[in-house]
């Protein structure tokens, strides 16, 4: 509704009703001052906290091309797809990822340097004397983004048919087995550990300086034992070179179908899987992390990023910030007791 005065309106109300004519200004100057916060109101609602001239760096602690890697460039162009942003992803390898970790804790908090990390994050804080940093102090849960299996292999030779065979093995020969990794830290590493304690019985760890070459010595007879995530032990399945005894996630993966868990092998509830989540430094705003974590959430229901994810051998994973905090401080302890045990020591 519109108040509209003529000039000899004005001039009658201001020399007969003063009054009124400041109860109608009043009223204006109201209605104006209304409208002006409504319009201000629903301005700030739609903008968007980020900056939209600078980039938002997805940081990686492993080299390009690897599953992390992959993971991350299929997560980048979802998310920079919804949010309108440019997205890149920052390949930082070394020293078991400490050196990426570091980065983004040292970076701006303003939401525009993100890590998706993995099992390091949480393993590290105690492979790593003094402790490197304190994750949960110093990073920020974003998201979790997925699971990958690992899975405990042995040539398609070998006379072990199950874990029970290779359990039976190690209990009536003790140290006659030994068992092959990507290396001392490494999540296959931690995971067969915490595999060992639970079933009561001694391999021996031979650490390797990634996967391949522990591959070719378990192929070649050398090691009998493989203990390495789902996506390297593919080929080889594929090919009849490598069995898989059992997946260490909490259900089969589609990727070994046939495969069966520790679980349904005599250890309910065992799970020791390669977990991937989005972090960002602490002190980052937290509608930034509201408003991030929703749009991993979108980016993750994309058919997309599923695919990837699966090509890799995992499956996407949703959870909370709260329950990727949970998950991270539980792998922390957990890991924190194994190397204190196990004393596992950092290639």
């Amino acid at each position: 509704m519109a108040l509209q005065l003529n000039a000899f309106d004005a001039f009658t109300l201001m020399n007969g009703s003063h009054r009124i004519v400041r109860v109608a200004l009043c009223w204006l100057l109201a209605l104006a001052a209304l409208t002006s916060a409504v319009a201000q109101t629903n301005t700030s609602n739609n903008a968007s906290p980020f900056n939209a001239n600078k980039p938002i760096k997805l940081v990686v602690g492993y080299s390009a091309g690897g599953a992390v890697d992959l993971v991350a460039r299929a997560l980048s162009k979802s998310l920079a797809s919804q949010m309108g942003m440019t997205f890149v992803v920052e390949n930082k390898p070394g020293a078991g990822t400490n050196i990426a970790v570091k980065s983004v804790i040292a970076a701006e908090p303003d939401g525009h340097t993100l890590m998706l990390a993995a099992n390091a994050l949480a393993a590290n804080m105690s492979l790593y004397q003094p402790a490197p940093f304190d994750a949960e102090k110093e990073l920020a849960c974003v998201a979790l983004v997925g699971k990958i299996p690992v899975v405990i292999a042995v040539p398609s030779g070998a006379n072990f048919r199950g874990m029970s065979a290779l359990i039976e093995k190690a209990k009536s020969d003790p140290q006659s087995l030994s068992y092959a990794s990507p290396g001392n830290g490494s999540t296959p590493h931690l995971a067969m550990e915490i595999f060992l304690r639970a079933a009561g019985i001694e391999l021996t760890h031979i650490p390797y300086k990634g996967g391949a070459q522990a591959i070719t010595d378990v192929l070649g007879g050398q090691v009998p034992v493989l203990a390495m995530n789902a996506l390297e032990v593919l080929p080889h399945v594929s090919s009849g070179k490598l069995k898989v005894l059992a997946v260490l996630s909490a259900k089969r993966t589609p990727m070994f179908p046939d495969a069966m868990t520790l679980s349904e092998q005599g250890f309910p509830g065992f799970e020791a899987a390669v977990w991937y989540g989005v972090v960002a430094p602490s002190g980052t705003p937290k509608n930034m992390l509201v408003l991030l974590h929703q749009e991993v959430q979108k980016a993750l229901a994309s058919t997309e990023v599923k695919e990837k994810m699966s090509s890799v051998g995992g499956e996407v994973t949703l959870a909370s910030r709260e329950q990727f905090a949970e998950l991270l401080h539980a792998e922390r302890v957990r890991y924190e007791k194994l190397i204190r045990q196990a004393q596992i020591k950092p290639d």
